[in-house]
């Protein structure tokens, strides 16, 4: 629809003048004169192109929905839907009461297609970088058995959980990160103002440099020389191995090496295994076919090497294998872990013991990351220990020698 700047009076004769917005400008005239305006003049108005308004629009500069926004989302529709508000009610009220702008979009987008007849879980598939398929498979599975209030608490749990588990991360990794910024800025300022000084009063005097010093002046003049060069190989290496890991073969190897990578590798492949536990479980709680939480869970781990494992299980148990012998044929679970299932599958109860099987792969990931920054302590100690010693010697050795060249000795 354009829109139209329009002057003409009303029934009383008085001058009346704005816009409005129509097919045509016979059919903007026709709207006003059902208005009781009479139009004088009724013309065109150029629309006007906002960049900026359509960068906000765009996927690469629109705000991503948080765990946290998601969390608050799950535990409000856990408590609207107890209480027996009606769910399109529920999505408008919290569309209204949101501060996130995404959220709300795709919230009222929600209730748009509640409204034309779509069930729930098909309408949050259409916004898949919100939900994912075991948020949806669980709101599928709540809509069916008529528990949707425990879909939800389930899902707020699920969330909450692997919010803490990336905040652990980050705070075990936020000493070593500092260290080696650190460490990169110092480089930088060493390389760029301090080298280069100390380069030009070496060679005035013209003594024989020893070969710390050597080092130290020609990596300074590489870098002062070609540093576009290498700022510009960075940047490609980061964006070759972002474009790599986008594909299928590369995320599958990404993820099968960054579990082998040291000190972390492990918690990376506990992080995994507690996530599937805990998925595989809740998922069979709610009643889901056993193949189809296993099929939810290798997209839900969120690692395609243990996705392909999980996958194999579902496979084993469609020719009918048992869950502890598939689960024993991947060999990603320990034999603790493993007897576990094996008592859980005997009892009918292979649900509860999935969520003791998560509970210890957390205590091991706790363990794991309170020994992360002991272990990388040392690491980072001997690394800034070894820089030290170079500039020390690249700096000082020269020095000592500068009296005796300014002699001629």
């Amino acid at each position: 629809m354009a829109t139209f700047a329009y002057k003409g009076r009303n029934t009383k004769g008085v001058s009346v003048s704005g816009q409005v917005q129509a097919v045509s400008r016979d059919a903007a005239a026709s709207d006003l004169l059902k208005q009781g305006v009479t139009p004088l003049s009724v013309v065109e108005q150029a629309e006007s192109y906002d960049i900026f308004a359509e960068l906000k629009k765009s996927k690469y500069f629109k705000k991503k929905i948080t765990l946290d926004e998601l969390l608050i989302f799950s535990r409000q529709m856990n408590a609207l839907t107890r209480s027996g508000i009606p769910i399109i009610r529920a999505m408008k009220g919290l569309s209204d009461s949101t501060r996130s702008e995404t959220l709300k979009e795709v919230l009222n987008d929600v209730s748009h297609r509640l409204e034309s007849g779509v069930n729930l879980a098909t309408s949050m598939q259409s916004h898949p970088e919100v939900f994912n398929d075991l948020y949806v498979s669980m709101i599928h599975v709540g809509e069916n058995t008529g528990q949707l209030e425990d879909a939800f608490a389930q899902l707020a749990i699920a969330v909450e959980l692997e919010r803490e588990t990336r905040k652990r991360i980050k705070q075990a990794t936020r000493y070593p990160t500092i260290v080696i910024c650190a460490l990169i800025a110092a480089l930088l300022v060493v390389n760029i103002f301090v080298i280069p000084k100390f380069a030009s009063v070496f060679a005035k005097f013209g003594a024989d440099l020893p070969i710390f010093t050597k080092i130290l002046v020609a990596t300074s003049n590489f870098f002062l020389d070609y540093w576009w060069v290498m700022l510009a190989g960075v940047i490609g290496a980061i964006y070759g191995f972002i474009a790599w890991k986008k594909t299928d073969r590369g995320r599958y190897i990404w993820d099968q090496k960054k579990m082998k990578i040291p000190i972390i590798g492990i918690v990376f492949e506990l992080i995994t295994l507690s996530r599937f536990s805990r998925n595989f479980s809740m998922m069979l709680a709610a009643g889901m076919p056993i193949t189809h939480a296993l099929a939810i869970s290798a997209e839900a781990v969120n690692n395609r090497y243990i996705g392909r494992h999980v996958l194999d299980m579902k496979v084993g148990i469609e020719r009918g294998d048992s869950l502890i012998r598939t689960a024993n044929a991947t060999g990603m679970f320990t034999p603790l872990v493993l007897q576990m299932m094996a008592v859980g599958e005997e009892t009918g109860q292979i649900d509860k013991l999935l969520l003791d099987v998560a509970n210890f792969y957390d205590e091991e990931v706790d363990y794991n990351l309170k020994r992360l920054a002991e272990s990388i302590e040392p690491i980072l100690i001997a690394a800034m220990g070894g820089m030290v010693l170079i500039l020390a010697l690249g700096v000082f050795l020269p020095i000592w020698d500068l009296g005796r060249a300014a002699l001629g000795k």
